[in-house]
């Protein structure tokens, strides 16, 4: 028997199953992928139908944003400090642009870019982004703009525009005071991812109210519409929304007084402040020299950078917030009130010899034949430094310091400027945790005359003068559209003693032992100024120097020099204005009441003050902006070969200068 495979007999009906079977299959296989492509098909066009839309809305739509207008900073009466102006700009895109090299050479042609433009421009345009815009020349004369928008066609990736900008109408002289805006940094838009932060043209605050009040001030961005075409060219433009303008900051400040107070400073490297008593609104805050937030808006050079920055004025500081200085004999009516709260009798007299003796070391009067027998009007009156070293060391530094504090010393005041610095209030306690020392009697001495330890900044100086002024617990304000609690109520100190100061104070300007006189403000309406002149060290001042003479600074180096400070209140009855005035390494006191006074004239006769400052400004060189001109073109200059002097056959005689002295304080570091 043979076994093997059975063979298969196929039949008529075998095919026929075996046919529709496959048929199946394949008519499922086939129903079943029309079926996820109906599918597919019904999702693209009703779940994502909005999603495409807008992307084919894209490719025919360009949407452009429309950078808001900051809001205007206006000062108390509506006067305008930094406000919106028509700018045409140039801009580069990386990312659309071809050929660098001979789109710059055609830029440098048709923008009359400098060398060190294009230096500039190509740092940037190795650093940014792909989407984010090259500044190539931002306020540029119409002219200039057109000639670059009919070449657009030819120059892929340039961006002209025409937008609003920044304009400070006042220039260095509010630029501590606003700050500037410029283009916001990869670090700005990093944080917040914020489109308008590219877009060509925006500004961010950057400095000052500026940058602290930059939500305020910003508004919300507008948006612009255009049909083009594939490869980008506007076809039409489609519709517009209009943006929305920042809001409008009104300052307390006056915009005359604060420009005044800017050039009355003149060629020093100073600061004041004027703060109103009966309100706490500051009304000026100079700080010079400064730089113009104009130019620092459309960006700076790498010249005018090192320029600044190597001037040892410091124009890049301002000096109001920033600036410490032992006050001198600005503390004394600080001082004379916490002896009167400590019991002393005003009309407890001192004898003054002009030098007082503490162990082995002696600490000096201003005045070295001394003053004689002094009672408290004429110790602030004639800066007797004896007559404060004898009383102080009987009440101590604490009952001192806890006065200081409550007059604004060492103050953090809430204003919306960055950066302020405190200074420093000296007591027992403060030594023995800083220093892990006792406090001396020395200290006490020093800091009673406001040397030592003891740092301020103008801002508290000023402070301090309008609290004696008004006898309340004053702060400053700065902004008049913004809820501030309300002024502090009256100081804890016996209104008899306050009086007894601010006749010491008016003493100094008007009386006859007064170290201010050249203070005086001789008004035709009869107001009068008090005030108190300081005059700080900044070396010491051995015996040996002083054996031989050498206490003065006149001929030192100008760092060595001694800081020239004055602070007060006008008028002396019912007081309405408080002042202070810093001028660096001005030797004299004086140097800062001279300032004062003329800052407070123009409150009351600005055509006098200001015909004042012309002549002034005749020897200083002209206005601000005329000195700085003259500033860069000798920096730009300061390597070039010396100009030969031809000296006159006959020369003429030099007649020395009398020796000045404002009767101010000086300390002695002798111990």
């Amino acid at each position: 028997m043979k076994f093997g495979r059975t063979t298969r007999i196929v039949t008529e009906q075998l095919q026929a199953f075996s046919f529709q079977r496959r048929a199946f299959v394949l008519g499922a296989a086939q129903a079943g992928f029309g079926g996820l492509l109906a599918t597919r098909m019904g999702w693209l066009a009703i779940a994502q139908n909005e999603r495409y839309s807008t992307l084919a809305e894209n490719n025919r739509v360009q949407m452009t944003l429309v950078p808001p207008r900051r809001g205007w900073i206006i000062d108390r009466a509506g006067k305008p400090i930094a406000i919106n102006r028509t700018v045409f700009r140039v801009d580069i895109i990386p990312d659309q642009l071809r050929n660098s090299a001979t789109t710059l050479a055609s830029l440098q042609q048709l923008l009359a870019l400098t060398a060190e433009d294009l230096d500039r421009i190509r740092e940037d345009l190795g650093k940014a982004r792909g989407y984010q815009p090259v500044a190539v020349a931002d306020n540029i004369p119409y002219e200039r703009f057109a000639a670059v928008s009919v070449r657009q066609s030819s120059l892929p990736g340039v961006a002209p525009s025409s937008g609003y900008g920044r304009f400070y109408p006042a220039g260095p002289a509010v630029a501590h005071l606003v700050g500037y805006v410029g283009p916001a940094s990869a670090a700005d838009y990093d944080r917040t991812r914020d489109p308008l932060l590219i877009t060509p043209g925006f500004k961010i605050g950057k400095e000052g109210l500026e940058r602290t009040m930059e939500p305020w001030l910003r508004g919300k961005p507008g948006a612009k519409r255009s049909e083009v075409t594939a490869r980008g060219k506007i076809v039409r433009e489609l519709t517009t929304r209009p943006e929305v303008v920042g809001n409008a900051l009104q300052l307390t400040i006056d915009a005359g007084l604060q420009s005044y107070a800017a050039r009355r400073l003149g060629i020093e490297s100073a600061s004041a402040v004027v703060i109103d008593t009966h309100t706490g609104g500051i009304l000026a805050m100079a700080s010079m020299p400064a730089y113009d937030p104009n130019g620092f808006s459309d960006g700076i050079s790498h010249r005018e950078w090192d320029m600044m920055s190597s001037n040892d004025h410091l124009p890049l500081t301002n000096k109001v917030m920033q600036g410490l200085y032992p006050p001198g004999s600005t503390v004394k009516p600080m001082v004379s009130l916490a002896l009167l709260e400590a019991g002393v009798d005003p009309n407890q007299t001192v004898v003054c010899t002009g030098r007082y003796r503490l162990g082995n070391s002696y600490f000096h009067c201003h005045r070295h034949s001394g003053h004689g027998s002094v009672d408290m009007a004429r110790a602030i009156a004639a800066s007797c430094d004896i007559y404060f070293y004898t009383m102080a060391r009987v009440v101590g530094i604490d009952r001192i310091a806890a006065t200081a504090r409550m007059l604004g010393m060492g103050e953090e005041f809430v204003l919306p400027m960055p950066s302020q610095r405190y200074g420093t209030v000296p007591d027992t306690d403060w030594k023995l945790r800083k220093y892990k020392q006792r406090w001396t009697t020395a200290d006490t001495l020093n800091s009673t005359i406001g040397q030592g330890y003891m740092l301020a900044n103008p801002l508290q100086l000023a402070v301090m003068a309008s609290r004696i002024a008004s006898g309340t617990s004053l702060a400053p304000r700065l902004i008049v559209n913004k809820r501030y609690p309300e002024q502090g109520g009256a100081l804890d100190v016996d209104p008899r003693n306050l009086e007894i100061v601010r006749a010491g104070m008016a003493g100094v300007v008007n009386g006859p032992w007064g170290t201010g006189g050249q203070a005086r403000l001789n008004l035709s309406t009869g107001e009068q100024l008090a005030g108190k002149t300081g005059t700080a060290q900044v070396r010491r001042i051995s015996m040996a120097m002083r054996r031989a003479g050498m206490t003065g600074t006149d001929g030192m180096p100008w760092k060595y020099r001694e800081h020239g400070l004055f602070i007060g209140f006008a008028p002396v009855v019912d007081p309405r204005y408080a002042v202070s005035v810093v001028v660096e390494h001005g030797l004299h006191g004086t140097a800062g009441a001279v300032v004062a006074r003329d800052l407070i004239t123009y409150l009351y006769d600005p055509k006098r003050a200001l015909d004042r400052l012309r002549t002034l400004e005749e020897g200083w060189g002209g206005t601000i902006e005329q000195r700085m001109a003259a500033d860069a073109w000798r920096w730009d200059h300061r390597n070039d070969p010396p100009v030969p002097v031809v000296k006159p056959a006959s020369p003429l005689p030099v007649v020395p200068s009398p020796p000045v002295n404002d009767g101010d304080d000086a300390q002695d570091d002798e111990r």
